[in-house]
């Protein structure tokens, strides 16, 4: 599907290029402006308000908010600190949970109940299952 998607936006951008003719500026970007040269932070916003209010959602959202959503996501399904931060390009963990603090409480309560079981296998099961059974060694 991406690879469909991104062949399509290949196609596209030939014919920018061949519209803009002398103007383009050739710089071997994927995703640039019209004529072809590097997108600053201005150009990313309109176009993604652009693409949410055609999607029917409205043009207040910002791409911020997609990053905060997509780890969000990773934090609720379970994806450790660490590769949540490979993958958003943060150099630390620190700065993952700096950030992203409310989305990675998921992650950070699982974290402590497993230690709780683990140092106190008689205590109830705190992940909601209702089970008061001591854990298993």
């Amino acid at each position: 599907m991406a690879v469909d998607t991104l062949r399509a936006h290949k196609k596209s951008q030939a014919a920018e290029r061949f519209a803009a003719g002398a103007e383009w500026s050739d710089e071997g970007l994927v995703f640039c402006t019209r004529p072809g040269s590097a997108l600053d932070a201005a150009n990313v916003r309109r176009e993604f308000r652009v693409v949410c209010k055609a999607a029917g959602i409205g043009d207040q959202w910002t791409p911020r908010e997609l990053r905060h959503s997509f780890v969000s996501l990773m934090s609720s399904t379970g994806v450790p600190v660490e590769e949540i931060a490979r993958i958003a390009g943060h150099s630390s963990t620190r700065t993952t949970g700096v950030v992203y603090r409310r989305e990675l409480r998921p992650i950070l309560a699982t974290g402590a109940e497993a230690m709780d079981r683990l140092f106190n296998p008689a205590r109830p099961n705190l992940l909601g299952d209702g089970s008061s059974k001591p854990m298993a060694t």
